[in-house]
């Protein structure tokens, strides 16, 4: 390694230390209804001044005046600082470019009329990925696509930490599926350990091992995962039909081992059958011979037709 690159990588990681995440802070709204109440009662008792000011014939006093403006002004500026949450919904509050907290009380709330509120739904989302064209653990191009259902946990993180939060799920999202399908092969072979998990067999555990790593890549938008499966899992177009004839072999060669061990039991079961019963003595050959044509008639995919052998196998 390098001087250069040394020094790169040290200067690198000295600011990824420095650098401060910006975690919720919970802050304490109002009652947005006894807001409202005094802010109504401002603005009537202002109104009823006016009401009176008209009805007087000469000038008022300017404090009288002022105190009307006042009490109009102080009304119109409570009005300002209420908004609205809905149930799981959160409102970021600045004030001047300073982060002061997240609100998630419910109903008509009031804050601060410098305060600035920006609304953020907490509700579940769920995203489907397109299938994917990716490589397995063997190098075997593939499609894989998965169903993820996260929500925001950490509001101040997922609006002050990345630029667009959506997006950031989506681009990280693709890269966990592409890592997942790399490290587990597609299906079953000899070259794989015994018991080792398998994208096609090992549903519950992909599905869990995908969790933890979208866990891990959200983590830095606060942003939580309730669930993730795969949706969507096959060969590529290019090698489908030359797997679909590998797996159809294996099966083959899978149905013809039981057979075969079948019909070696039924087999056993005749020859002890007919000694234990002294129905014929057979000696070897006979007993070869025998053992033979019950395989043959045991193991043949296709119909036998019987030979009447009218003399003896020393003829």
């Amino acid at each position: 390694m390098s001087t250069e690159t040394t020094v790169t990588e040290h200067v690198a990681n000295s600011v990824s230390n420095k650098r401060v995440l910006l975690k919720e802070r919970n802050l304490t709204s109002w009652n947005g209804y006894v807001m409202f109440a005094i802010a109504l009662a401002f603005l009537a008792g202002a109104g009823y001044l006016i009401f009176q000011l008209t009805r007087q014939i000469e000038a008022p006093p300017m404090p009288a005046l002022l105190l009307r403006g006042l009490m109009i002004a102080i009304g119109l500026f409570i009005l300002k600082g209420f908004y609205m949450l809905q149930p799981n919904e959160a409102a970021l509050l600045t004030l001047f470019g300073g982060y002061m907290g997240s609100d998630r009380s419910e109903g008509l709330r009031w804050v601060n009329p410098f305060y600035g509120q920006r609304k953020l739904s907490l509700r579940a989302r769920t995203m489907n990925t397109a299938p994917l064209k990716v490589n397995d653990k063997r190098g075997n191009p593939i499609e894989i696509g998965a169903a993820i259902v996260w929500r925001v946990q950490d509001t101040a993180l997922a609006i002050y930490n990345v630029d667009d939060f959506d997006r950031f799920v989506n681009v990280q999202a693709e890269a966990a599926i592409r890592h997942l399908a790399s490290q587990y092969a597609y299906d079953d072979g000899e070259d794989l350990a015994e018991g080792e998990t398998t994208l096609r067999a090992g549903v519950e555990i992909v599905a869990g091992a995908l969790r933890n790593e979208l866990h891990l890549r959200f983590a830095a938008a606060g942003i939580e995962v309730e669930d993730a499966k795969l949706t969507h899992l096959a060969y590529a177009a290019e090698i489908a039909q030359v797997m679909l004839r590998r797996q159809q072999a294996e099966a083959i060669i899978s149905a013809r081992k039981k057979i075969v061990h079948g019909a070696f039991s039924m087999v056993e079961a005749a020859l002890q059958g007919l000694s234990e019963r002294k129905i014929v003595e057979l000696d070897d050959e006979r007993k070869a011979a025998m053992v033979s044509n019950l395989l043959v008639v045991l193991c043949s995919d296709k119909e036998t037709q019987p030979v009447i052998n009218t003399g003896t196998l020393y003829n």
